[in-house]
């Protein structure tokens, strides 16, 4: 088997890679904020419901997730099918959302309670204080956190081929048994060691943008 091919089947592969990586942020992103608020409500029992539930997520391993979201439904009779690429991405989705909604709270509560105060003695609202007071420092602060999770999710993406979806690493072990080669394993390392790189060189470049702002 070629270079060439090799390279077209991995290829193949990256880009399924791309994709549960890619709708995974813009699917996390912004449920970890809902899950944020749930999680900071002052009615308890929505307090503690949201609470439970990333302790759950957070506690058991994002694999056991992916084949309870693929498996699940069927096995509990219930008349819901997910394909295996949208069970890996919902499963994804909603284990990064609690990561990334524990380092919002973290960020949040992170700002001193007297900056809240100040701006109500000048008479803004909660939603300008937030908005144009503390939002920019919360966002400050939780981009080194958020940056590692991001990292961290380039490398699970291989966790997909548990249900037998055919992303980077997959399609190479696809390769390695039926063609009996080892080298399109390290071929594979130099996929992810390129994309973390890129990944990395773009949220230094976030950061250096943040640090006009000393908050």
């Amino acid at each position: 088997m070629s270079f060439l091919e090799v390279t077209a089947q991995l290829a193949n592969g990256f880009m399924t890679t791309l994709l549960i990586f890619g709708v995974t942020l813009v699917g996390a992103i912004p449920l970890g904020l809902l899950i944020t608020l749930g999680s900071m409500s002052k009615i308890q029992p929505i307090k503690w419901i949201f609470k439970v539930f990333v302790w759950i997520i957070r506690g058991t391993p994002l694999m056991l997730q992916i084949i309870l979201v693929f498996y699940g439904p069927g096995l509990m009779g219930l008349d819901i099918r997910f394909d295996r690429l949208m069970a890996v991405i919902l499963a994804f989705i909603i284990n990064y959302a609690c990561y990334f909604s524990e380092i919002y709270r973290g960020g949040i509560e992170s700002i001193p309670k007297g900056q809240y105060e100040a701006g109500q003695v000048l008479g803004m609202t909660k939603a300008q204080i937030f908005f144009k007071v503390v939002l920019f420092q919360v966002i400050k602060r939780i981009v080194p956190p958020m940056g590692n999770e991001i990292i961290t999710l380039v490398k699970d993406t291989s966790l997909a081929r548990v249900i037998a979806v055919v992303e980077l690493v997959k399609a190479a072990e696809n390769i390695v048994s039926l063609k009996s080669l080892i080298w399109p394993l390290f071929y594979v390392g130099a996929f992810y060691l390129l994309f973390t790189g890129i990944v990395t060189l773009l949220l230094n470049f976030a950061e250096k943008k943040l640090n006009y702002y000393q908050g």
